[in-house]
């Protein structure tokens, strides 16, 4: 997690720069407890104190891909331990090599704090008031404010575009570079971990870089709805409207939450047509379409479709690619071809769980040193390929083969004899035979009537070429690992 400002003038006095703070080596130690020797020497012995600047505890490591690993992993309750040992500690960060001395500077000027039961939005940066950290202007990516829960990570830079998600990233950049309001409200909905969260925070990052003195605010509605009953428990809710209500871009992340729950919707809709009325934009993400949201009132569900309602789609083969190339170049580690390819095939549930996969992978190669190939891979993710495995059927395996051959599932039952045909077709039927009970008859019935003798041939074929064309061979492999039960 990036660092947060906000300490109070004269609070929180850090020790010097480079020396190690009580409450540092406190919290070590704790890390060490509760996550054993292992993963302390692997991560947390390797982490150096920096220095401390307006309630932030900066650290640094040695690589980019151990700082991006303890802020996804490790960086939430590293901070709760040390706010925990130290109140005037609000936030954390990672940076590679050393820290940069912080400029002198007069003592910062606190911003007003926020109304009791109000959010605090993404971080503004104060320029008068907050201890400069170099001399160049923080970067965007660095001006996470943890209450907002916005990642850095997010960024339309890091978002793989793909005809599944055009519509729903082009709209989210018009949002973002429009300086009027494009369409209100901008609806994104789809399943889960396709990308509509990553979407919300590239557009409150792409504002915030653009227009830093716009106030935009990002949650989940089911945080709006406890930020609510909140400010009824207290009798505050003059300072919820204020606090809502007084925003430039208002991001409701999972509206679907607050279905069935009257009062949350009702206070919702008002704060809706005030910002609508006042000409503010709202972007709302939901895991459906307005019109297929139930629960929710119709005059909500009217509201939320006025503007553009944009779907993201299931992931398909190339985009799924896609997102494991572009992930594993951003960690800076090589991963082969086939191994991609294959976990794209392999799991198609979602992005997230396709992520999450590759970053297991590579974390296990940098920590146990062992060369990232299709068996260790096999053999690491056993449980989450068990997970996603379902029973082949030869449909599915003409499906696979045509994708991979680039040609139509129909040829699989043509008559047509070409070798860019016939060739695909045999490797369909070699693979029927391998991963299927199914006979040979049956087996050439599904492949337009052939006869068991057609379906034989098929077989010896592929495998004599297997013999003798390595790289036949293996693609043959590739297309039963990710086929096989």
């Amino acid at each position: 997690m990036a660092q947060s400002v906000g300490a109070k003038a004269g609070q929180g006095a850090s020790p010097a720069s480079g020396h190690e703070p009580r409450e540092w080596t406190k919290v070590r130690e704790r890390l060490r407890t509760e996550y054993g020797e292992g993963t302390y020497r692997s991560w947390f012995k390797l982490i150096s104190y920096g220095d401390t600047r307006s309630g932030a505890m900066i650290f640094s490591v040695p690589t980019r891909f151990m700082r991006d690993w303890i802020r996804s992993n490790y960086a939430d309750r590293i901070l709760a331990l040390l706010a925990a040992e130290n109140a005037e500690i609000k936030a954390v960060d990672f940076v590679v090599g050393k820290v940069a001395p912080a400029l002198p500077t007069q003592a910062p000027v606190p911003p007003p704090a926020p109304a009791r039961g109000a959010i605090a939005r993404p971080s503004v940066p104060v320029r008068s008031g907050e201890a400069a950290e170099s001399p160049e202007p923080q970067p965007v990516s660095d001006r996470l404010d943890p209450a907002t829960g916005l990642d850095p990570r997010f960024t339309f830079q890091n978002f793989v575009v793909g005809k599944p998600n055009e519509l729903a990233f082009h709209a989210a950049k018009r949002v973002a570079e429009s300086t009027a309001v494009p369409f209100n409200p901008l609806f994104l909905y789809g399943g889960v971990g396709l990308g509509k969260t990553h979407l919300m925070h590239a557009i409150a990052w792409a504002i915030l870089d653009r227009h830093p003195s716009r106030r935009v605010l990002y949650l989940s509605a089911e945080k709006f709805m406890y930020q609510f009953i909140r400010a009824l428990r207290y009798k505050d809710t003059m300072a919820f409207k204020e606090q809502f209500r007084s925003v430039d871009v208002l991001m409701i992340d999972d509206v679907q939450f607050i279905s069935g729950k009257d009062s949350t919707q009702e206070e919702f809709f008002h704060t809706f047509n005030a910002l609508v009325d006042q000409n503010r934009q709202v972007v709302i993400s939901a895991d459906k379409s307005p019109s297929d949201l139930e629960g929710l009132e119709e005059r909500l569900r009217s509201r939320l479709g006025w503007g553009l309602v944009a779907d993201l789609h299931p992931t398909t083969y190339e985009l799924r690619l896609g997102i494991l190339q572009s992930k594993a170049e951003n960690q800076g580690v090589r991963v082969p071809s086939k191994v991609l390819e294959f976990l794209a095939h392999k799991i198609t549930s979602n992005v997230r769980e396709l992520e999450g996969a590759l970053t297991r992978i590579i974390a296990h190669a940098t920590l146990v040193g062992r060369e990232i190939s299709l068996e260790s891979t096999q053999e690491l993710l056993r449980d989450l390929l068990r997970a996603n495995d379902r029973r082949v059927t030869i449909e599915e395996i003409q499906k696979r083969v045509a994708e991979h051959f680039n040609i139509r599932v129909a040829d699989m039952h043509s008559a047509r004899r070409a070798r860019a045909v016939a060739r695909p077709r045999q490797v369909a039927m070699y693979l029927a035979k391998q991963l299927t009970q199914r006979s040979l008859p049956e087996i050439g019935r599904k492949f337009g009537g052939r006869d068991h003798t057609t379906v034989m041939h098929a077989v010896k074929k592929v495998e004599e070429l297997r013999q003798i064309d390595r790289g036949f061979a293996e693609s043959v492999e590739l297309l039963r690992r990710m086929l096989e039960t």
